[in-house]
């Protein structure tokens, strides 16, 4: 489950990187700096709300496959 929650943030946290890239490369263009500002941050949250439920999820199974070991129902 660590290596899935890790290729999950380290997806999410190089995702970012790119999209503050883009930022970055495109604050001189005026109307297209404002879109892209407004469409990477309504993405970046949409991602970070996957990232976490994506993560939950795999704290769900972690915590079933357990008691079904420890035999805890």
């Amino acid at each position: 489950m660590r290596v899935e929650k890790f290729k999950i943030w380290f997806a999410w946290f190089s995702g970012g990187f790119i999209m503050l890239g883009v930022t970055i490369a495109s604050q001189d263009i005026r109307i297209l700096s404002v879109v892209t500002q407004v469409l990477l941050v309504v993405l970046g949250v949409a991602f970070t709300i996957t990232a976490v439920r994506m993560t939950n999820a795999l704290n769900r199974k972690a915590n079933a496959a357990r008691r079904e070991v420890l035999g805890d129902q």
